[in-house]
């Protein structure tokens, strides 16, 4: 009974250490990062002020963003990948270890509990729960990107895509949940964005931005 006590005690350590690993790698910048160092330009000094990868290709050109789009992208898969293959953590574990990479993009420690919007992360914690609903993600926002030219849209769209296609792979609850979770934070985070589509006044991909919108 003692062993047995230990060993529970053990996991809640590391599920906990799992979680709070999670939140510090996504709270990692990778937007202000390249912009800084590379292009002498912080983000949220340019465009729409986000830290994500739709204002990096506005404010540092076609590389700038991808390379913020692989951190952010690298940054959820990477706790999420330990939890499922390193520690075999179980899915509820699993599902609060991508929503806490969700949560530190989102509201970083590095950037006093400011930061992006977590497309691009969720993306990453995606591909790891669902191989196959994350290729269901990548076509509805390049068919809606493709279409409209809105980022905001393909990503909102996208991202309700996840919550649908877990249910229909038979993944387990955990994860749907947990898409339906991130879903609501990227509407949340999305707010000012909703507002300028309805008004007509949303920038399209490769339009700049003006200055304070978010």
């Amino acid at each position: 009974m003692h062993l047995a006590a230990v060993g529970v005690s053990a996991t809640y350590i590391i599920d906990g250490l799992l979680i709070i690993g999670a939140y510090l790698i996504g709270s990692i910048p990778f937007g202000v990062i390249v912009g800084r160092s590379i292009y002498g330009v912080d983000p949220r000094d340019v465009g729409s002020g986000n830290i994500g990868a739709a204002n990096a290709l506005r404010s540092m050109g076609t590389w700038g963003g991808v390379l913020t789009l692989l951190g952010d992208v690298l940054k959820g898969m990477v706790p999420t990948a330990v939890a499922v293959y390193v520690t075999h953590s179980t899915p509820e574990v699993i599902a609060l270890v991508g929503l806490a990479t969700i949560v530190g993009h989102n509201w970083s420690i590095f950037l006093g509990f400011k930061g992006g919007k977590g497309v691009a992360t969720g993306l990453g914690v995606l591909v790891v729960l669902s191989f196959y609903a994350a290729l269901v993600w990548a076509v509805v926002f390049l068919a809606t990107a493709s279409i409209s030219r809105y980022a905001s849209l393909s990503s909102m769209l996208a991202t309700a895509s996840a919550p649908i296609a877990l249910y229909v792979f038979h993944a387990p609850w955990p994860y749907i949940v947990y898409a339906a979770i991130v879903l609501a934070l990227v509407l949340w985070r999305h707010r000012t964005n909703i507002v300028r589509l309805r008004a007509g006044t949303e920038p399209r991909i490769g339009q700049k931005a003006t200055q304070g919108a978010t």
